[in-house]
């Protein structure tokens, strides 16, 4: 029994010899000791600092509008637009500008028309626009808009006043 007893208190002796060398010989910042001194979380303090005041006071000029820009249309202009550009009235009055084409084929004239994609069908020439429709301009063809009164669009796309 005095034997158990002995080894026991031996075994845990060098159990814990071992495990007090392992801590002495432990590096002071290592992964296993992670130490952050008061400098280093300044230092990392003051650079965060840095990083939100410069996205603060970066230069709004600098961001970007979208995609979608405000054209104004003066009245007795045109806006016509190039092919997949996207248009939306936004006030005022305006009619579509549609172009006339040839079929090769049969000899017949083809009206082409702007594309309605709020009501699901093409404008004509000289219909009128209604206010918040979305255009889409199929071909880049001299299609667009003509401007009763003063009007204001959202523009997606290449287009041009005359």
């Amino acid at each position: 029994m005095r034997k158990i007893v002995k080894n026991t208190i031996i075994g845990f002796s060098m159990a814990a010899i071992i495990f007090m060398g392992a801590i002495a010989f432990t590096e002071p910042g290592s992964e296993n000791d992670p130490l952050v001194s008061l400098s280093y979380v300044d230092m990392r303090i003051e650079q965060l600092k840095n990083y939100i005041d410069e996205k603060l006071s970066r230069d709004d000029s600098q961001e970007e509008d979208g995609p979608w820009k405000v054209v104004q249309v003066s009245e007795g202009d045109s806006l016509i637009c190039y092919g997949g550009t996207e248009i939306i009235l936004r006030s005022g009055k305006a009619n579509a500008i549609s172009v006339f084409t040839e079929d090769l084929v049969s000899g017949v004239i083809i009206e082409n028309g702007i594309t309605n994609i709020t009501l699901g069908r093409d404008l004509k020439m000289d219909e009128n626009i209604e206010e918040n429709h979305l255009l889409i301009i199929p071909r880049t063809d001299s299609r667009g808009a003509y401007a009763v009164t003063n009007t204001y669009w959202l523009v997606k796309g290449d287009y041009k006043i005359k």
